[in-house]
């Protein structure tokens, strides 16, 4: 039972983090955290190499700790395939975020909901797993008949409480793409 709860806290985290990587026309240091950048002899993670901040809510700063990596920078954010385009201003680079057009916020809205219902098919999965192991135990003589039902109610309610974060997590996502 709690390692398929554990299992279903990922699934949302996951959809979580999903849905940071989508731009909403707002800007975001998150909207950078899959950007990696050549350096160093590997790829490093941005946030690794830089300061990111949010002067007003369409402009990203980034703050290079070494100034010799701006260049790097910049190839990495223009390759991350964003929509962005960086600017070098001396020692940082600013990324303005442009606004959505109506029909780009209804592709996003789409892209939301799908996402949304992938991380449902995972917790739908992740019961049926549970369900399954706990009629093997039954066949095996582990557990009774009514203790698996129990344990069944006791992970749809678990399904049905992660399920409702997942439509949270799309509803407020809607919003912020929606929202002029």
């Amino acid at each position: 039972m709690s390692e398929s709860k554990s299992t279903m806290e990922k699934a949302v985290d996951a959809t979580r983090k999903d849905f940071l990587g989508i731009r909403t026309g707002r800007a975001t240091p998150t909207l950078l955290d899959a950007v990696k950048v050549d350096c160093y002899g590997s790829k490093m993670p941005l946030k690794q190499l830089a300061n990111i901040s949010t002067p007003d809510k369409r402009l990203l700063i980034i703050q290079p700790w070494d100034r010799n990596l701006i260049k790097d920078i910049e190839k990495a954010v223009i390759k991350a395939n964003l929509g962005l385009t960086p600017t070098i201003d001396g020692a940082v680079i600013r990324l303005p975020i442009p606004p959505l057009t109506e029909d780009r916020r209804k592709q996003l809205v789409k892209t939301v909901k799908k996402r949304g219902e992938d991380g449902k098919v995972a917790l739908r999965n992740i019961r049926r797993d549970a369900i399954e192991k706990f009629k093997k135990m039954e066949k095996k003589g582990e557990a009774s008949e009514d203790d698996v039902k129990r344990a069944q109610e006791k992970i749809q309610k678990l399904i049905d409480q992660h399920t409702s974060e997942v439509d949270k997590l799309v509803n407020t996502k809607t919003e912020e793409i929606t929202e002029i």
